[in-house]
């Protein structure tokens, strides 16, 4: 009887005589010291994105090593290799430049290398989108472990985390409320611990999302980094991997679009990061699976935020998890769930629920006692952003839904850091800030949308106000900021053709960002424009210069995305 997996049989290299490249593996194996019985297992690869550049992944060896346990456990061969690692705070000019090219990373090597299932050991923000649309392409049997958030630290008596509490600090230092020797001293205290950010940020928002759309164990999502308890979802995470490759499931019976649809639902009920969004269409795409913005602001006017967790409420991942996690989300959320959907674990989504105990409803609210009655994030248009911008309303300033204008307007993000603090910079109260060429051809999409506060402005009180822009920002940050203004400056938007002074309105309940200047106007602009800058000659620089794609299809390259005529709008969802 033949075995159900392939081992280390699996896509023998290319000599002519297959005899021979599986006398060839085989004896290298040997020289690694396995036995012939090990030899014979199915093989489970560990993708590793540990680096010296990647504080969140600082506990990755203790981490990995709980995972070759449990392979080793459930009859597995572990076999670790190492893939690119995107570490936030390290990369120029930013770590979205270089997702895409870590997910063609873990693409390859999964395809390539002989495993007959893959565990994703990542964690800081890109890594784990990277390893999902990898994975996902690559089409093998994967299993997402996350690396956990930090722990909190103290200053003064006060809980800090970052980098939501990094961001208030450094506001109020801008401000002059917080002297440099202070601002130093936080600086030590914000991130104590190895894990990624300690609030609702982007890499605590994907391992939500992961968990939401089944690709990692449930409970796991909110594990703090040093707890035993990740240890243990490293062992499990390795044993159910073994499960997965005996019963050949891969990524695509769980990325579907009634999953994806429940992704989006936990998206809004934790008001988690904007880039999510971005993200989650980039690894839907790759099932071709499509996200539109009628469909996402539908389901935000049914979506309570239910998560009392920084930057939009008050806790922290560690007490996320104290509080029950993600499936004390799912709970509360279960009318609005496809329960019927698989997780990895083995279990439905609906089964996932069933067997919830206790949660803390002060953190994790019931659907009657909602932080918000509805989403934290909407999608806008209009004739700033023909193809949709994003806001996440729950971090922004409810005073500024309805706002018009004037706008203050910084080419590119050298005159934003040229003049953003100048006394001479023609700014008030009520202006509007505009970011241009500062998306994904022009910068590669870096997280500059949470325009400080002018100094000017700060030093006067003046907290939030309106800022605009084709950039990101971090999921951790806050205030009345519109993102991935679609197309961008350099892909020839409307964006590129703001000038000072001109006037914007922002209407929330419109679901609008519109530029009030008159289309004859912008037609005479659009023939002055300066030619844009050369695209790159060279290297990956160039390659993504030429296939990058915009915010509303996720950032991801054309040629990666599944094939368009077989995506499915989620507009189309079936019924309960």
């Amino acid at each position: 009887m033949s075995k159900p997996y392939k081992g280390l049989d699996d896509g023998l290299t290319q000599y002519g005589d297959l005899g021979f490249a599986r006398y060839l593996r085989r004896s290298f194996a040997s020289s690694m010291g396995y036995s012939r019985e090990a030899l014979d297992r199915p093989v489970i690869g560990i993708a590793d994105s540990t680096s010296g550049f990647n504080n969140c992944h600082r506990h990755f060896p203790e981490l990995l090593a709980a995972v070759e346990r449990g392979v080793l456990m459930a009859g597995g061969l572990p076999l670790r290799f190492p893939t690119i690692s995107l570490g936030e705070a390290y990369l120029n000019p930013t770590s979205m430049k270089f997702r895409n090219l870590m997910s063609m990373d873990v693409e390859e090597m999964v395809r390539a290398q002989p495993m007959d299932a893959v565990v994703l050991v990542g964690g800081c923000d890109k890594t784990v989108p990277a390893q999902l649309m990898g994975a996902i392409s690559a089409g093998k049997p994967a299993i997402q472990l996350v690396g956990g958030p930090m722990m909190t630290g103290r200053f003064e008596g006060e809980r800090l985390g970052a980098c939501t509490d990094c961001r208030r600090y450094w506001a109020r230092h801008r401000a002059g409320e917080v002297s440099e020797s202070v601002i130093k001293v936080v600086e030590g205290n914000l991130a104590t611990t190895t894990g990624t950010c300690a609030v609702m940020g982007t890499a605590s928002t994907m391992a939500c999302l992961a968990e939401a759309l089944g690709l990692s164990l449930p409970g796991t999502a909110a594990i703090p980094a040093v707890h035993a308890d990740r240890l243990r979802a490293g062992e499990e995470s390795g044993k159910r991997a073994v499960a997965l490759a005996l019963q050949g499931v891969k990524p695509d019976t769980f990325i579907t679009e009634r999953s994806v649809e429940n992704a989006l639902r936990v998206l809004l009920a934790i008001s988690g990061s904007t880039n999510a969004l971005v993200h989650l269409t980039a690894i839907a795409g790759r099932a071709g699976i499509r996200i539109d913005r009628a469909r996402l602001n539908a389901l935000s006017e049914s979506t309570p935020v239910l998560l009392d967790l920084k930057p939009t409420g008050e806790h922290y991942m560690e007490d996320f998890h104290a509080a029950g996690g993600m499936p004390a989300i799912l709970r509360e959320l279960k009318p609005l769930l496809h329960l019927d959907c698989p997780t990895v674990g083995g279990l439905t989504i609906g089964e996932v629920i069933e067997a919830v105990g206790w949660s803390n409803t002060d953190i994790v609210r019931p659907m009657d006692r909602p932080i918000d009655p509805v989403g934290g994030l909407i999608a806008l248009e209009g004739s700033l952003a023909p193809n949709g911008a994003l806001l996440k309303r729950a971090a922004a300033d409810k005073r500024l839904f309805e706002t018009e204008g004037r706008a203050v307007v910084f080419e590119n993000l050298e005159d934003l850091a040229a003049r953003i603090d100048s006394p001479d910079l023609d700014v008030e109260v009520g202006d509007v800030l505009v970011l241009k060429h500062a998306g994904p051809k022009a910068a590669g999409m870096p997280e500059a949308g949470y325009l400080p506060i002018p100094s000017k402005l700060a030093r006067q009180g003046v907290k939030d106000m309106l800022r605009i822009s084709d950039a990101r920002m971090s999921g951790t940050a806050y205030g009345t900021v519109v993102l991935h203004v679609s197309p961008e400056a350099a892909a020839d938007g409307p964006l590129a053709l703001v000038r000072n002074g001109d006037r914007i309105r922002l209407s929330v309940e419109a679901r609008r960002i519109d530029l009030l200047v008159p289309e004859e106007e912008l037609a005479q602009r659009r023939k002055v424009r300066p030619a844009p800058a050369a695209a790159p000659a060279r290297g990956y620089a160039s390659l993504f210069e030429r296939h990058v794609m915009q915010a509303e299809d996720g950032c991801d390259f054309d040629f990666l995305q599944a094939d368009p005529a077989a995506a499915v709008p989620s507009s189309t969802s079936s019924s309960r």
